[in-house]
């Protein structure tokens, strides 16, 4: 078991109930391997972290940006609390070295330990709310997420690559990019999509993913990388 002592030192918080911070760092892959341990999985406080992370973000852009339009804080919101950026923050918080993960997961480096550590994010964001309350949330997440923002607003990540090539392509040639499948194959259950971005006749990139719109995204980022 992980001396999560050290991650209450690193954090600068103290847990009353010791359960619940542990909680928040069990895979349902750790129960399937050790059946007979004593707490449950943490998908219910991912569920409730969600909604208090979801909060915190919201008030904070709200009170921050009073002449912001809704849409604009919508974007910004998302850019905060996907899946990327909560990874990245709990990557630098070492929450990996506390994951409670069954043998196999504990080998899988790839996206899917990407999702669990987004995650486990949330579910300590639960974990916190309940025992210590929502302004102590609301700190933790100023402190630790919401510096990210200025840079996103920097770079503009918070507009999705799609969007942004429509803009350059637009700007510079007055051409609307489209997007048509150039290949289609593996099993119904798991279709893999090679999309192609093109500038009237010309294609530009060209992107794959298990979903139409993630090969899009794909091209997308390609195009805006081959026309820097």
């Amino acid at each position: 078991m992980h001396d999560f002592s050290k991650l209450e030192k690193k954090l600068k918080v103290k847990f009353k109930n010791k359960d619940l911070l542990t909680q928040a760092f069990i895979h349902r892959s750790y129960l399937n391997e050790n059946p007979k341990f004593h707490l449950y999985h943490n998908e219910r406080l991912e569920f409730l972290g969600d909604a208090v992370l979801e909060l915190a973000v919201t008030e904070y852009l709200f009170q921050k940006y009073p002449k912001k339009s809704e849409g604009e804080l919508t974007n910004w919101r998302a850019a905060l609390v996907n899946a990327k950026m909560l990874t990245q923050v709990a990557g630098s918080l070492d929450f990996n070295s506390f994951l409670l993960l069954s043998r196999g997961e504990q080998k899988e480096l790839g996206k899917a330990r990407q999702y669990i550590l987004a995650n486990t994010f949330e579910s300590f964001v639960g974990s916190l709310y309940l025992d210590q309350g929502y302004l102590v949330c609301q700190q933790f997440i100023k402190r630790h997420l919401l510096k990210e923002l200025p840079k996103i607003l920097e770079t503009q990540s918070f507009k999705d690559a799609k969007s942004l090539f429509q803009e350059q392509a637009q700007e510079e040639s007055g051409v609307t990019p489209t997007y048509k499948v150039l290949e289609e194959s593996g099993p119904d259950h798991a279709r893999h999509f090679v999309v192609g971005v093109f500038l009237k006749e010309a294609l530009v990139a060209q992107g794959s993913g298990f979903s139409k719109q993630e090969a899009q995204e794909k091209a997308a980022r390609a195009a805006l990388e081959i026309k820097k």
